[in-house]
């Protein structure tokens, strides 16, 4: 089969890969139909984190097909369409049944060594997944569906803002700051929107973005930044801050203006992937304000439920993050258009 592979700096390759089996009885084999390149993605193409030693598989976000059950999976059954989360899981331990899938026992993430052998990378034609019935969550829809972009985005990006929020303390009547317009920071908008907020201010500065941004429920925007986005969100909060603030950035100054703009007493939710953070939080400024700050990697296989009954019945939408659509074979192309912010998030179909 083929599958992308990262090997350096602004290199990923969609190349042949050894077929991938089932090694372990509670595995799945997958035919993807939808993957789609993520922001955390980018960290790797730009070679901000540490690199690997040696080309590497890359993808977490993926809807397919099953294909291939071994003998110790019970939930899902070959012809399903699968939703896989970014991380896969057994469902079972005792941090899965916390709500906390994300630090499963014996879980593990796409792209890697796991359960036996190498786990595929989300972005190519085939993906053996470890833990199946704890990891993928089936949907009633054909491969061909018109939601699969809706479906697509709850294996990541709308969990990850949906996390945001809720860490954020949004709910009913809430006025939130959303710090970010890539795909999580849309997402957290469209999230805080299903919560209840009554006022969402969006911390962005991309047209395209924000013309999003207001369809899914904004109703203020602030385009400065530093100084002077603190000040505009001074004026509209009466002095104040915010109760609630999401960070959906994971860089410096994204936080330095989360923890110049939350009120005392309020939270920060945070969801960037820290890469871009240099500095330690400082500590003094939020025991001074009685600031929460709390969130992390969103445990998506949490929230997909709730959030795929009311992507299945038309009142959540997040598919507009996508708006740009490539086949499987012109990852490379996503990725460059990602990384030049010609595009917020790029669907792959296979």
């Amino acid at each position: 089969m083929r599958a992308t592979v990262w090997h350096g700096p602004e290199d990923v390759r969609f190349e042949e890969v050894p077929d991938p089996v089932l090694i372990a009885p509670s595995d799945a084999l997958v035919r993807v139909v939808v993957a789609c390149v993520c922001g955390s993605d980018l960290w790797r193409y730009r070679a901000t984190t540490p690199p690997p030693s040696g080309p590497t598989r890359i993808g977490h976000e993926f809807v397919g097909v099953v294909e291939e059950v071994g003998s110790a999976v019970g939930s899902i059954k070959p012809g399903q369409l699968v939703i896989a989360p970014f991380v896969w899981s057994d469902g079972s331990c005792d941090f899965c049944a916390a709500g906390l899938q994300t630090s499963c026992r014996h879980g593990g993430g796409w792209g890697a060594q796991g359960d036996g052998g190498l786990v595929d990378g989300g972005q190519g034609e085939y993906v053996r997944v470890p833990q199946a019935d704890g990891t993928l969550v089936a949907a009633p829809v054909e491969e061909h569906s018109e939601l699969l972009p809706a479906l697509l985005t709850l294996s990541d990006v709308m969990g990850t803002g949906h996390h945001a929020v809720v860490k954020a303390g949004v709910g009913a009547g809430s006025t939130v700051a959303v710090i970010g317009d890539g795909a999580v920071g849309l997402s957290a908008v469209l999230a805080a929107k299903r919560l209840g907020a009554e006022r969402i201010v969006l911390f962005g500065r991309h047209e395209d973005r924000i013309a999003v941004a207001r369809t899914f429920g904004v109703t203020d925007v602030i385009r400065e930044r530093g100084d002077a986005a603190t000040e505009q969100a001074a004026e509209l909060t009466g002095g104040n801050g915010f109760a609630s603030v999401a960070e959906c950035v994971g860089e410096q100054a994204a936080w330095r203006t989360a923890m110049d703009i939350v009120r005392p007493g309020g939270t920060i939710g945070y969801v960037g992937v820290p890469t871009g953070v240099t500095e330690g939080l400082p500590v003094r400024p939020l025991f001074n304000k009685n600031v929460t700050v709390a969130g992390g990697i969103a445990p998506v296989r949490a929230y997909l439920p709730d959030l795929l009954a009311e992507t299945l019945d038309g009142s959540l939408d997040p598919s507009p993050v996508f708006d740009l659509e490539l086949p499987l074979a012109q990852v490379a192309d996503g990725y460059s258009a990602m990384h030049e912010r010609r595009s917020i998030k790029a669907l792959l179909r296979a």
